[in-house]
């Protein structure tokens, strides 16, 4: 396993990278609650130095949301050739993602349903500290909103490969080491 210190440069490195945005036409938001009619800006818990916003996400970041809201996960992938080889070999797999979590949220995903609402994308800017994210600082209204009662299928649909784990630690280590683009989220809920 990596030392704390080296775990937080590679993760400041993949910070800094350069990352480039193209304006999606759509984004998205996922909730467990499929009643939200409009979205106000709001200051995150997990940033409250950050104005207050709406936060959504591009097509190609989904999958990350396609969990219980308070399930850790942690996603790599692949956004070209080059990196698809280096994800292949390093995490032996043909998908292009791989999202995985701990095997105690199995049943809870299993019985999850999430809601995904759709958002006129030309309202939203990109958010700078996060690749495939997006803001929006006024009051926004879904233009569409989708449940789905089988999130391990939406995965397979998606090609996205999913994975189960008693512990994310190794696997996180893997993905910050291998130098792909990476997320983690709710990571501080994991089992320690």
């Amino acid at each position: 396993m990596i030392t704390d210190a080296e775990r937080d440069e590679l993760i400041r490195q993949a910070n800094a990278a350069t990352r480039s945005h193209v304006e999606p036409s759509v984004v998205y938001h996922y909730s467990e609650d499929g009643s939200i009619r409009r979205f106000a800006p709001h200051i995150p818990p997990s940033n409250p130095s950050h104005p207050p916003a709406v936060w959504a996400l591009d097509e190609a970041h989904a999958p990350l949301y396609w969990f219980p809201r308070h399930c850790p996960r942690i996603s790599v992938w692949a956004y070209d050739d080059d990196q698809q080889r280096l994800l292949s070999e390093i995490f032996h797999t043909e998908a292009s993602r791989i999202c995985a979590a701990e095997t105690s949220w199995i049943e809870p995903m299993r019985r999850a349903r999430v809601y995904e609402y759709h958002f006129d994308g030309s309202l939203f800017a990109p958010w700078a500290e996060a690749d495939g994210q997006y803001i929006c600082g006024e009051v926004v209204e879904p233009v569409h909103v989708e449940a789905h009662d089988d999130l391990l299928a939406l995965h397979a649909d998606h090609d996205v490969e999913l994975r189960f784990t008693p512990r994310l630690g190794t696997l996180m280590d893997a993905m910050l080491a291998s130098q792909l683009p990476f997320s983690f989220v709710r990571i501080r809920d994991a089992r320690r």
